[in-house]
């Protein structure tokens, strides 16, 4: 790396930071900005601060939004009953692109896993508990029917999911779950579109 001017090497370094990209990914990155026009890089470090400064998580849903609630929270045509519980806010993505769930989310960010010492204080738990305690804390201040979880199908979202289950039983609020034909050990991310469609619709009750 000596042989770089510093700034060079110190972006080469940040690029290396990124998940997936190796040492040199990144100097074909630096490399990239380095060639590219003045306003093209500025354009790019202009929309990393906006990012930054502007994407928030919804004080409602956890999700990544500009405004706050979310759009989605925000919109009198979701049914605010029923809250779809997703780990990632990329899950909620590929869910909400099936265009089959109409009610609206709540983000965990993560899932219980005990190995690895993350527990409910480390989730977003707590708020999603006030969401059916509360229909105050709700979208639009309506009471939540029921719940669905749309946790990953393997071992720790299992173990969340009977676990979100349980509380959920002491509100009296309904839950259910994505139908199996999400496969199991997979991301839900990774689904295509028409296993996540019917993975909504053939949700079923957990007993």
């Amino acid at each position: 790396m000596a042989a770089y001017p510093e700034s060079v090497s110190n972006l080469i370094e940040e690029f290396a930071r990124l998940p997936g990209i190796g040492r040199r990914s990144a100097e074909r990155l630096a490399f990239f900005v380095l060639k590219s026009g003045r306003e093209e890089a500025l354009g790019l470090a202009r929309s990393i601060t906006h990012v930054k400064d502007s994407v928030k998580h919804c004080s409602v849903c956890w999700n990544l939004a500009d405004i706050d609630p979310c759009p989605i929270c925000s919109n009198p045509e979701r049914d605010a009953s029923v809250v779809l519980v997703v780990e990632q806010p990329r899950d909620l993505i590929s869910l909400e692109q099936t265009g089959m769930h109409h009610g609206i989310y709540h983000v965990l960010l993560g899932r219980l896993d005990p190995l690895d010492g993350v527990g409910p204080d480390g989730l977003t738990v707590d708020d999603l508990l006030s969401r059916l305690r509360d229909p105050a804390r709700n979208a639009r201040g309506v009471a939540v029917r029921e719940i669905v979880l749309g946790l990953n199908p393997d071992m720790e979202g299992d173990t969340t999911a009977l676990h979100l289950a349980e509380e959920a039983r002491r509100f009296g609020v309904s839950t259910t779950r994505l139908a199996r034909g999400l496969p199991s050990g997979s991301q839900i991310e990774y689904a295509s579109r028409a296993v996540l469609a019917d993975a909504i619709t053939e949700r079923r009750p957990i007993e």
